[in-house]
C-alpha cells in the first residue's frame, strides 16, 4: 500500500490525483498534525508519497528509520508539483520506481529525481535485481561505479541485465569479487554474492505437522549441503497437502510459493528413494523427491535426497533440487521510428537485456538506450532467419535477450521466425509496438474505423498467386486495405496489379492514403484517390491504405465511418 501524506491544499489536490489514478494502491493520511500522518503511514505502508518540503520530510522521518532493508521507500513532492524526489529507499524500498510513476501521473510538469549512484550512471544496482544480495555490497558497488575491475564468478548463466565491461573481465588481478551462486561461501572484505532463485525444496508431511518441524528439516538439509536458504524459490508437495497449515505457514515464512502437483504426476517421476508409505497415504511412492524434481522442471538436478526431520516421530521429509536457469527472449517492437512512440515496456525490456539482436538500422535507433556492457548482435537486410536463430541461441545459453524490430514484432517482423525456432526451454515475452499501419492511419485521420486488413505485397517469401488471391478477397469483401512492402526497385508491378484488382470493385474516387516514413522527421503524407495514385511515388518506406465503399475525405482527412447509428 502507498501512503499519501499532504499538509497543504496544493499537496492535498495532488494526493487526490494519485488516489484517483491508483484507487486500490493508495491510502490517504490527513490527520493533524502532519507528524501523526507520517508516523502512521510509515508504520502501515510499503511506500509513502509525502507532499512536503524535503527538509520537513527528513526531520519527520529521521526518528522513524530502523533498517535499510525494512524501511518503506519515500517519495517527496514539492508544493508546485515540479519534482518527485526519491528520498528514501531508492532500490530496496522501491522509491526510484515510484518517483517515476508519480511524475507520470502528475503530468509533464513533474520530473522524477533519482540520486542513487548506480541509477545516475545507468548501471543496475546489486540490490535492484530482485535477488537477495549479501556481503560487501557497498564495496563491490563502489568498484563497479569507479570502473575498477570486478571478478564475476557465476555457477551458471542467468538472465541478468547487462553489467559494465569491467565486471567479469578476465586476466586482471583484483580482490573485488561478485559471486552468483546458491552455495554458501566464506566472503572476504570486498566480496559480495547474489543469490539466484535456483533451489526447489520438495516436502512430504503428515497431517498436523508443525511449521517449526518443516522449517527445521528444510534448514538442516540446506545447511548440510552447503546451500543458501535465500536461493530457495519454491516449496513443492503433493496436491493432497495443498491446505496443510504447517506447510502453508512454512512457505510464507520462507517467502516463497507453495506449489502442488497431482499424485499421478509425482508417481511418474523416477526417484532414488521411493517408499511404500506415501504410496499408501497419498497415491505416489515419492513426495519430497518427486515434487522437488517436478517443480525444478526439465534439466533439474536432485542435490539432496529425501531426509526425515529430527522430530520423533518424524512428520516431515524434504529433498532439494536445483533448477536449470532459463534464458529470456523478449520480442520487442520499436514502433514506427519516433522515440516518443517507443512504449515504456519496450524501454524496460531494452534496459533489462544483456544481449540485443536486430537489423543494424533498428539497433541504431535505440543504441543510446542500452546499458553499458550490453552485447549487440546486428546484421543487415535479408538476414531475418539468421537473427532469429541468433536470438534464440543466446537465450538458450541463459542470457536475457531482446530481439528488436520496427513496428510490432508480430506484424511482418521478427516474432514469427523467432517463435518458429524457440522451444519450451526458454521464456518468451512479447512486447507490443505501434505498427506502421497504425502510425500511418493516425496521420491520415481514421481510415481504419471499420473492418480492415493488412497485406504485404512482397513475394520474396509468399508466391504472388497467393497474394493476388488475398487481394481479390479483400476487394470483394469491401475491406479497407493497408499494403505493406508495396513497391521496391526490384518489385515494380505488384502494386499496380493489386490496385487494379481493387479497382474492379471500388469507385475511382475511393480515398487512398500514402504515408512515407510515418513519425520520422522526413515523413510525407498524401491523400489521393484510387484513380489518381501514382505507384512511382511509392517505395519500401511507404504504407498505402485504400478505403472501402464507405470511406470519405472529410476536411482533408481520410475517414471510414464505424457504421453505427448512435441512439440517445
Amino acid at each position: 500500500m502507498i501512503g499519501l501524506v499532504a499538509a497543504t491544499a496544493a499537496g492535498s489536490a495532488a494526493a487526490r490525483r494519485l488516489a484517483d489514478a491508483w484507487p486500490d494502491r493508495t491510502r490517504r493520511y490527513d490527520e493533524a498534525p502532519v507528524r501523526t500522518s507520517v508516523e502512521r503511514a510509515f508504520a502501515e505502508c510499503d511506500r509513502l508519497v509525502c507532499f512536503l518540503a524535503t527538509g520537513a520530510a527528513v526531520r519527520l522521518l529521521a526518528p522513524l528509520l530502523r533498517d535499510k532493508a525494512a524501511d518503506p521507500g519515500v517519495v517527496c513532492v514539492d508544493e508546485a508539483g515540479r519534482f518527485a524526489v526519491a528520498l528514501l529507499g531508492g532500490h530496496g524500498g522501491g522509491a526510484n520506481e515510484l518517483a517515476a510513476e508519480v511524475a507520470d501521473v502528475l503530468g509533464d510538469g513533474c520530473a522524477p529525481v533519482v540520486t542513487t549512484a548506480t541509477d545516475a550512471v545507468d548501471v543496475p544496482g546489486l540490490d535492484s535485481l530482485g535477488w537477495p544480495v549479501e556481503g560487501a555490497v557497498a564495496a563491490v558497488t563502489r568498484a563497479v561505479l569507479d570502473g575498477a575491475p570486478v571478478a564475476l564468478r557465476a555457477d551458471a548463466t542467468w538472465p541478468l541485465p547487462a553489467l559494465p565491461p569491467h565486471v567479469g573481465v578476465r586476466g586482471v588481478a583484483t580482490d573485488v569479487r561478485l559471486y552468483v551462486t546458491d552455495r554458501r561461501l566464506p566472503l572476504a572484505a570486498r566480496e559480495a554474492v547474489l543469490r539466484p532463485p535456483s533451489l526447489v525444496v520438495g516436502v512430504g508431511a503428515s497431517r498436523g505437522v508443525e511449521t517449526a518441524e518443516v522449517l527445521g528439516v528444510v534448514g538442516d538439509a540446506l545447511a548440510q549441503a552447503g546451500l543458501s536458504p535465500r536461493s530457495v524459490a519454491t516449496l513443492a508437495t503433493v496436491d493432497a497437502k495443498a491446505d496443510e497449515p504447517g506447510l502453508c505457514a512454512a512457505a510464507e515464512r520462507l517467502g516463497v510459493p507453495l506449489r502442488t502437483f497431482p499424485a499421478a504426476v509425482l508417481a511418474a517421476v523416477d526417484v532414488p528413494t521411493p517408499s511404500a508409505a506415501p504410496l499408501a497415504a497419498v497415491g505416489t511412492p515419492s513426495v519430497a523427491e518427486a515434487a522437488a524434481l517436478t517443480a525444478a522442471g526439465e534439466g533439474g538436478e536432485l542435490l539432496v535426497r529425501k531426509r526425515k526431520s529430527a522430530a520423533r516421530p518424524a512428520m516431515a521429509t524434504c529433498a532439494v533440487a536445483r533448477r536449470r536457469p532459463r534464458g529470456r527472449l523478449a520480442l520487442v517492437g520499436l514502433g514506427p521510428g519516433a522515440r516518443d512512440l517507443l512504449t515504456p515496456r519496450a524501454r524496460a525490456e531494452l534496459r533489462r537485456a544483456s544481449v540485443v539482436v536486430g537489423l543494424d538500422q533498428y539497433v541504431g535507433q535505440i543504441r543510446d538506450l542500452l546499458r553499458p556492457g550490453t552485447r549487440v548482435r546486428e546484421s543487415g537486410l535479408g538476414a531475418e532467419e539468421e537473427r532469429a536463430r541468433t536470438a534464440v541461441a543466446e537465450a538458450r545459453a541463459g542470457y536475457a535477450v531482446a530481439l528488436v524490430g520496427s513496428g510490432d514484432a508480430g506484424v511482418y517482423a521478427m516474432a514469427a521466425p523467432a517463435l518458429a525456432e524457440a522451444g519450451a526451454d526458454i521464456d518468451v515475452v512479447g512486447v507490443p509496438g505501434v505498427t506502421a499501419a497504425l502510425a500511418a492511419a493516425a496521420l491520415l485521420g481514421a481510415p481504419l474505423g471499420h473492418d480492415h486488413v493488412a497485406l504485404s505485397l512482397s513475394d520474396l517469401h509468399t508466391p504472388w498467386e497467393v497474394i493476388e488471391r488475398r487481394v481479390r478477397a479483400a476487394a470483394e469483401s469491401d475491406l479497407v486495405v493497408t499494403f505493406y512492402n508495396p513497391r521496391s526497385r526490384a518489385r515494380r508491378r505488384q502494386l499496380p496489379e493489386a490496385l487494379a484488382l481493387l479497382a474492379e470493385h471500388r469507385a475511382p474516387g475511393t480515398p487512398v492514403g500514402v504515408v512515407r516514413n510515418a513519425s520520422r522527421p522526413d515523413e510525407q503524407v498524401t491523400l489521393t484517390t484510387l484513380a489518381e495514385l501514382d505507384p512511382e511515388t511509392v517505395d519500401m518506406m511507404t504504407v498505402v491504405t485504400v478505403g472501402n465503399a464507405a470511406t470519405r475525405e472529410i476536411a482533408g482527412r481520410m475517414v471510414t465511418p464505424r457504421g453505427y447509428r448512435w441512439q440517445t
